[in-house]
């Protein structure tokens, strides 16, 4: 344990989200309620009430509004969080791109919910996958600890003079958002201290250096725009490093690009994101106290994705399944396209995929077990049994 020194308290994790917020005490917090994400902005609404924080707070009419003010804010030169779910999140799509073509380091809580058509409020990654080529870095989290401890170092990597970036923190909705866990907060000045105060560049509002935002760019330089924007991308994976190692001297919690789970000597491997991460350890346990050599890869860094070090991570394995808990329709699952990119240099082991959790349906030890089992079968063989009727299936 390092310097920081706190008491342990219970929390859920939107109420873990909104204190991380109210100790970064942005200047401007745009905001349009949605379900799962609609207690982060509830309790720090009464932060400002209560003149805990001197954030300015708009209540926009849609999410569309809320990124565009954020965008306008962040343009100015303030420093700007918001957080949104699912729909919300579509409808800022637009805007999204907006933020990060702009090089704006706006911080968003993406309380992870299913997109509609059918109608779900629960959780899953399907809004966090959609945005995924928009230029924002995406964190993934497992529980609240986590949740906090990245929305902590968020700006701190997000305002980088390498970076300027605008990054998303994701948390699985109501398996994380409002379940309630212990947990431990670093004190305010700690806090302050670590994330700094925030250094504007070329804001708007610097009327003694006028200049222009939003310009038509065509063919001659368009390109050029985006590969400055994919060179920015590219330097996240150090500073997450240096950040998330900074963080570890204070805190004593120390993050990586990705977590891994009794993966050393594992012959069968699992893959996947935010809370499934909890359970699956527990099987793996399990399985390990039968002599059963099997493991976990849990991505921490989405975007970029580290591809050189979680396929270094993966190649030993004989046998790989990658979990989803979104689809992309008509291919395969999005993290699956992922992994099989980092180990396509490696032509190890076998891969395959698997759709789980969709909507929020729970992810049970059984489901788990189910997977693991698969993974021990393809590692013997080299093969890999489809499942062809998805209603034996539980997850």
């Amino acid at each position: 344990m390092g310097a920081t020194s706190t008491k342990t308290v219970a929390v859920t994790g939107n109420q873990a989200v909104a204190e991380a917020l109210r100790q970064l005490n942005p200047d401007v917090m745009p905001a349009y309620p949605i379900t799962p994400s609609t207690g982060i902005m509830e309790s720090f609404t009464s932060f400002v009430s209560n003149g805990k924080v001197d954030t300015e707070m708009i209540l926009v009419e849609s999410e569309h509004s809320a990124m565009s003010a954020a965008i306008g804010a962040a343009a100015a030169g303030g420093r700007v969080a918001t957080a949104t779910s699912a729909q919300g999140l579509a409808l800022m799509w637009e805007m999204l791109h907006i933020a990060s073509g702009y090089r704006l380091p706006i911080l968003m809580a993406l309380v992870n919910r299913a997109l509609s058509a059918p109608i779900n409020i629960h959780g899953d990654h399907s809004d966090g996958m959609g945005m995924r080529d928009c230029g924002w870095v995406q964190l993934f989290c497992e529980n609240a600890q986590e949740a906090y401890d990245n929305m902590i170092m968020a700006y701190r990597i997000a305002e980088h003079q390498d970076v300027r970036l605008p990054i998303a923190v994701n948390m699985d909705g109501f398996i994380i958002s409002h379940s309630i866990e212990s947990m431990r907060f670093m004190t305010d000045d700690d806090v302050k201290k670590f994330v700094g105060e925030y250094l504007a560049r070329d804001p708007l509002l610097d009327i003694d250096n006028p200049k222009s935002i939003g310009a038509l760019v065509l063919t001659d330089y368009y390109m050029e725009h985006k590969r400055v924007q994919h060179e920015a991308m590219q330097k996240v994976k150090k500073v997450v490093q240096d950040v998330s190692a900074d963080f570890a001297k204070l805190t004593g919690r120390s993050y990586g690009l990705f977590e891994t789970y009794r993966l050393e000597d594992a012959e069968a491997a699992i893959v996947a994101l935010n809370s499934a991460a909890g359970t699956i350890k527990d099987e793996i346990d399990q399985y390990r106290e039968k002599g059963v050599k099997v493991g976990l890869l849990k991505p921490r860094m989405f975007r970029p994705f580290p591809y050189e070090e979680i396929g270094a991570a993966l190649k030993n394995a004989k046998a790989i399944c990658i979990m989803d808990r979104a689809d992309s329709y008509g291919g395969m699952g999005p993290l699956f396209m992922e992994i099989a990119s980092a180990l396509a240099p490696h032509r190890g082991p076998v891969l395959f995929n698997r759709i789980y959790g969709l909507g929020g349906r729970d992810l049970m030890p059984a489901d788990v077990d189910q997977a693991i089992s698969e993974t021990i079968e393809a590692a013997k063989t080299g093969t890999v049994k489809m499942v062809k009727d998805y209603r034996t299936l539980r997850s």
